[in-house]
């Protein structure tokens, strides 16, 4: 897949808004988000020359948006091949689960021992905005705009540990919210997932760290377990996973038919 993608999603990009953002910063924020959010699919080649030139910047300005893109992980890039947007494999998804549920679980804990009285009070509000959204949508699809609206993020800042939410803000945060958009939105698990957030809020509100970390821990296990379930049920449905999976060959139906059973 060429460039051509990215015509749709970077059409409405308006370089002479917010004058005191760079060519490059707007260009990377447009990116980052047409990304995360699938307008952009997984393994897309990217043409410096084209996208240049259809925008009208600098391949400066660009290749220090598609060089930030690279550092969070959602572009790489390859010998003979040049720049993609990643591709993970459902091995690599559930790997960072399993880093997820770790620092998460710490970053709970340190929460509940530093996070202000008003920190704690905000983070209430979005969940309850989180809830009311929920409801507009049926409880089908749980969607967290990034950065201070998204719960997990909001978490790890919480934490007052600057390597902490270092990996958890940047070097993890857009890969995971790649796959928890394009995979994770539409589950079963909505009600859960926010009735599991609201018991670490109010385990951290209680200043019990321990518990804020046992909760976050479960709750990080339950999405890995629920994303498990749905490669699973991919894979035996012979449909390519939504992470990356291979298409597999249905198998031969049988030429005759079972004699009757009786009722």
């Amino acid at each position: 897949m060429t460039v051509d993608i990215f015509t749709m999603t970077l059409a409405a990009l308006d370089l002479e808004d917010a004058p005191t953002l760079t060519i490059a910063d707007r260009l990377f924020d447009q990116l980052r988000q047409a990304i995360v959010e699938g307008e952009i699919p997984a393994g897309s080649k990217i043409s410096e020359p084209a996208l240049a030139a259809r925008y009208g910047v600098s391949r400066g300005s660009l290749r220090e948006a598609l060089q930030r893109l690279e550092a969070i992980k959602l572009i790489e890039r390859r010998a003979n091949i040049g720049a993609r947007v990643v591709q993970l494999s459902s091995t690599e998804l559930l790997e960072i689960y399993s880093v997820r549920e770790g620092l998460e679980a710490m970053a709970a804990r340190l929460a509940a021992e530093r996070m202000s009285d008003a920190g704690i009070a905000e983070l209430k509000a979005l969940l309850e905005r989180h809830r009311q959204e929920l409801a507009h949508e049926d409880w089908q699809r749980y969607f967290q705009q990034e950065g201070d609206l998204d719960f997990h993020f909001r978490i790890a800042r919480g934490s007052g540990n600057r390597r902490l939410i270092e990996i958890l803000c940047n070097d993890l945060y857009h890969l995971t919210r790649l796959y928890r958009c394009q995979f994770g939105m539409k589950s079963h698990r909505t009600r859960e997932a926010l009735r599991e957030h609201e018991l670490i809020v109010e385990a951290i509100a209680a200043r019990d760290g321990e518990l804020a970390e046992w909760l976050m821990r479960r709750h990080i296990r339950a999405s890995r377990q629920a994303t498990e379930q749905q490669l699973a049920l991919s894979t035996a449905g012979h449909q390519p996973s939504a992470i990356n999976g291979p298409r597999v060959r249905r198998p031969r139906r049988p030429t005759t038919r079972p004699p009757a059973t009786p009722n």
